[in-house]
C-alpha cells in the first residue's frame, strides 16, 4: 500500500491551488474511471489525489446564445441525453453514447474523457518493465512497431510512437471546432481543440496542451446548422463498449443534393483526432453519391503509412466515413 494524500476541492481555483501544494506529485480526478484504472496497472502513481468531481459549477451544461458549453464536470450521460444536443447535434450524442458503457457514462465526465490515454497493450501492460514504451517512459522505445500492430495507428504515426488516441467524443468536437477552456497557475486560457491534442514526433509522452496544474474547465462548441445533418459512426471488433477501430465524426449542410459545408474528423486511425481536410474539400459543391463520398473520403487517408498487421484500417477508415458521410446526408428532413 502507498500511502496518498487526499484534498476535496470546491472551485477550479482551489484545486489549482491544492496542485501547486502537491510539489507536482498531484493528480486531479473526477469521475475515475481512467485514473484509476491506471493506477491499477501502475502506470499512474500519484501520492497527492485531487478530487474535482463537485466543483462549483462544473456540471453546467448551456445550450442558449450562439455556442453549446459543457462544464468540465458534466456527466457523459446527461450531455447524451440532453435534449437540444440530441435533437440538434447527433453527431456529440452519438459519439458520447457509442463510447462506453451506460455505468461508465453515469460516472465519466466530458472534460475528463478528453484526456483518456491510448488504449495500445504495450503502454497498458508494459508497466513492470516487459515492454518499451516512449509513451510511459520517454526514451526506452516503442515495442509495437514492429510488433503486434493490429490496434495501430495509420496517419500521424512517428518513430517514437504509432499510438491510437481513443476517444469518440474528442473526434466529434475536432469536427465541430470546439475550444477547450483551461484554468492553471498563470490563470485561464481558451484553447481551439485542434491544437490541443500533439502529435507523437519524438516526444510521444506529451500528449496534450496542458501546463503543469493546468485544469479544464469547460468545452465550448460553436453552433452550426450542420448539427442536424450529422453522425458519429463507430467500427469495432464488437457491437458495444469496445473502443474504435475506425470511426468518423460527419456534420453536412446541402442544398439539394450537393454539398455546400462539410465538417469532417477521423477517430481510431490516427495518433490524434484527426480533421479530414482533404475530405472536406473534395466535397465542396459536389454532388452527394457514394462514388463522390468514397473517393473524398480516401482522400484523408492518402498519406496513411500501415505496419504489418493494420494496413486494413486504411480502406476501413475511408470506407467508414463515405458510410457516415451518406447517413449524415440522409437525415435530410
Amino acid at each position: 500500500m502507498r500511502p496518498i494524500h487526499y484534498t476535496h476541492a470546491h472551485t477550479a481555483e482551489e484545486a489549482v491551488q491544492a496542485f501547486a501544494n502537491g510539489n507536482g506529485h498531484a493528480n486531479y480526478v473526477s469521475g475515475g474511471t481512467t485514473l484509476f484504472d491506471l493506477m491499477k496497472l501502475g502506470i499512474e502513481k500519484p501520492t497527492h489525489v485531487i478530487d474535482i468531481a463537485s466543483l462549483e459549477g462544473a456540471g453546467r451544461i448551456d445550450t442558449s446564445g450562439n455556442r453549446l458549453f459543457f462544464g468540465a464536470g458534466a456527466l457523459m450521460a446527461d450531455v447524451a441525453e440532453n435534449d437540444v444536443v440530441r435533437r440538434d447535434y447527433a453527431i456529440l450524442s452519438e459519439s458520447l453514447t457509442k463510447a462506453a458503457s451506460q455505468q461508465l457514462r453515469n460516472m465519466a465526465t466530458v472534460g475528463g474523457n478528453l484526456l483518456q490515454r491510448t488504449r495500445c497493450l504495450y503502454f497498458r501492460n508494459g508497466a513492470n518493465g516487459i515492454y518499451p514504451c516512449n509513451k510511459r517512459d520517454p526514451g526506452s522505445g516503442c515495442a509495437a512497431i514492429g510488433g503486434l500492430d493490429r490496434g495501430q495507428a495509420v496517419l500521424g504515426s512517428s518513430n517514437a510512437c504509432s499510438a491510437a488516441s481513443p476517444g469518440d467524443w474528442p473526434v466529434a468536437l475536432v469536427a465541430l471546432d470546439a475550444v477547450i477552456e483551461i484554468l492553471g497557475p498563470s490563470g485561464a486560457r481558451a484553447v481551439p481543440i485542434s491544437e490541443f491534442y500533439m502529435l507523437p514526433g519524438n516526444t510521444p509522452h506529451i500528449e496534450f496542451a496542458l501546463s503543469a496544474g493546468e485544469i479544464i474547465t469547460g468545452i465550448s462548441v460553436p453552433k452550426t446548422d450542420a448539427g442536424r445533418l450529422s453522425t458519429y459512426h463507430k467500427i469495432r471488433d464488437r457491437e458495444s463498449y469496445a473502443f474504435a477501430i475506425a470511426s468518423a465524426a460527419v456534420a453536412l449542410t446541402l442544398s439539394g443534393d450537393r454539398i455546400q459545408t462539410s465538417r469532417i474528423a477521423l477517430g481510431g486511425v490516427a495518433t490524434k483526432p484527426w480533421r479530414a481536410r482533404e475530405t472536406e474539400e473534395m466535397l465542396h459543391g459536389q454532388r452527394l453519391t457514394y462514388e463522390t463520398a468514397l473517393a473524398a473520403a480516401r482522400a484523408s487517408l492518402a498519406t496513411a503509412e500501415a505496419g504489418e498487421h493494420n494496413r486494413f484500417k486504411i480502406e476501413l477508415g475511408a470506407r467508414t466515413l463515405a458510410d457516415a458521410i451518406m447517413i449524415a446526408a440522409g437525415r435530410k428532413a
